[in-house]
């Protein structure tokens, strides 16, 4: 999980009976707003490090790793924009217009609830490119047919015009096999065996879509210097049902001594697991053992990590058999978390956060509270406590955006809880009011990211219970004891709403609380008129590191 995920104008599809590609007919698109292309909302971020310590094998490995990671940002083009990618960015005159599409890969603002910034194109389908654009739910449902809900599968229709499942390895064989042939050269060249195992396995998984393996093995390798997380991960791009996976990659550096600081959290988990503020059924889950922290400078981003609001942690794998068995692996983003917390974070909180607490936003504050919400996706069950099947089944396109929630709110439980056992340093309100300040933030990732809804759920709940005040001047101030009440309760909530695979609740929830409230939207506006960004936007690659 992460932190945090088109059409041209022929291709309008602003009512029922729009056309799409193929001349079918969208039954979902409802007539959207145009909004203006906006790319100065992210402020530029060059992303290299110090790569002195590397020996030959890993830079050239780096240049290999990068390669890879452009397939996966064309293949992520092919899931997020049903349409001529080349056609539609060819039509584009205006060159605001056509930098703004390529950083949100395609005509929709997803920092805007997906609203659409080209003239003529409507709503964005919410199946994009996983499925055929006048399916049906009503059809899905009734189809009979094997792995139609797996990740790695999309949806597309026979000469008949049945629906069929294909394999991602067939549906897109030869991007797949170049990219499978990069990792296998890469692997030659490993000098650490656990990398070279990982990297063999995971070209393997390219090709046959088996990816559990090289999930094992990746947790599996604990000495390697550089990283590569690489292939269909995160289910954020299916807004219809929130089972296909998207391409992604990070090509990663990992700082050895940071690493080492972070290591004995993770054998914590089972701990904080068992003092979860929930009745029994909703913990019983045994979190694995073999999960690690590693703290990363990221060299590359591809794909659907590269959209909106970018990444700064990752929680991975998201099979949930290896999570229980093996555990999981936090990568903590250095480079673009500090990034973020001098760019957006400090200029916020000057803004909105009363002077006398402002003192309390620390970027020490905002990497835990980051790495404790990578962590705390460890937390709580996997499985509904009535035998329904896993909660992501159960919760279908809602799943995700519930589970940034509880990894949020956990995430300052953890803070909470390791505090008062003297694990972590500075003071509690550091961590309470740099949360606050992350609120803001996130919050103007919008509705259409799972992060961003999370946070206004979040934000919404607080405030009804008192957990901070705002006062004449618009500032907020946190009150520490309403504060941990309110991570309480909202944490109690959320995981029996997972546990018990509560659809309808969550849907209640999310339609109450996972709006912008007019006072908010007001305090917010203040942001955009102080020109503070929303968000980052990677100038990178190999030119960038020197590399060949």
């Amino acid at each position: 999980m992460r932190m945090r995920r088109f059409l041209t104008a022929a291709l309008a599809c602003i009512a029922a009976s729009s056309v799409l590609p193929g001349g079918a007919a969208a039954e979902t698109a409802p007539v959207t707003k145009l909004v203006p292309a906006r790319p100065d909302i992210y402020a530029p971020v060059t992303l290299t490090t110090d790569l002195s310590g590397l020996s030959a094998k890993e830079r050239e490995m780096l240049g290999l790793f990068i390669d890879a990671a452009v397939v996966m940002d064309d293949l992520f083009w092919k899931q997020a924009y049903p349409g001529d990618r080349a056609a539609f960015l060819a039509g584009l005159s205006d060159p605001k217009v056509k930098r703004f599409a390529e950083m949100n890969y395609g005509p929709w603002d997803r920092l805007e609830g997906n609203a659409p910034f080209v003239p003529g194109v409507g709503a964005r389908p919410p199946g994009v490119g996983f499925y055929p654009l006048d399916m049906s739910k009503a059809e899905f449902e009734k189809a009979d047919l094997a792995k139609k809900t797996s990740e790695y599968t999309v949806l597309r229709r026979d000469a008949k015009g049945a629906l069929t499942v294909v394999p991602y390895s067939a549906e897109w064989r030869e991007p797949l096999g170049r990219a499978s042939a990069l990792l296998t050269k890469a692997a030659a060249l490993a000098e650490e065996p656990g990398l070279a195992k990982y990297l063999d396995l995971r070209a393997k998984a390219l090709v046959t879509d088996d990816y559990r393996p090289s999930d094992v093995a990746w947790l599996d390798m604990k000495q390697n210097r550089i990283d590569l997380v690489i292939g269909p991960i995160e289910t954020y791009e299916d807004k219809l049902y929130g089972y296909k996976a998207a391409f992604e990659a990070y090509v990663l550096v990992k700082d050895m001594e940071w690493s080492k600081r972070l290591a004995r959290y993770a054998a914590m988990l089972p701990e904080l697991q068992r003092g979860l503020p929930v009745p029994e059924p909703y913990k019983a889950e045994k979190p694995g053992t073999d999960s690690d922290l590693n703290a990363y400078d990221v060299l590359y981003y591809a794909g659907d990590c590269n959209t909106g609001g970018k990444t700064i942690a990752v929680n991975l794998p998201n099979d949930e058999t290896v999570q229980l068995e093996k555990g999981t692996r936090r990568l903590q983003l250095k480079n673009a978390m500090r990034a973020k917390f001098d760019r957006i974070m400090l200029p916020i909180a000057d803004e909105l956060i009363a002077p006398d607490q402002v003192k309390h936003v620390t970027f020490d504050a905002f990497f835990a509270n980051t790495m404790f919400h990578e962590v705390a996706h460890g937390l709580g069950i996997k499985n509904t406590v009535n035998g329904k099947g896993t909660v992501r089944d159960n919760l279908k396109e809602l799943a995700s955006g519930i589970e940034e929630g509880k990894a949020d709110v956990l995430g300052l439980y953890m803070v909470t809880k390791l505090h008062e056992k003297g694990e972590l340093a500075g003071s509690l309100e550091d961590y309470y009011t740099t949360f606050l300040a992350g609120i803001f933030r996130s919050v103007r990732f919008g509705s259409a990211d799972a992060h961003g809804e999370a946070n206004m759920i979040r934000f919404n709940f607080f405030a009804d219970r008192g957990a901070f005040t705002r006062d004449a001047k618009g500032q907020y101030r946190v009150d520490m004891a309403k504060m941990r009440k309110a991570v309480d309760d909202l944490s109690a909530t959320l995981l029996e709403l997972q546990g018990d695979g509560d659809y309808a609740g969550v849907q209640k929830l999310v339609e109450e609380l996972g709006v912008i409230k007019p006072q908010l939207a007001a305090d917010l506006a203040r942001l955009k008129d102080r020109n503070i960004p929303v968000d980052v936007v990677f100038v990178q690659g190999k030119s960038v590191l020197g590399l060949k």
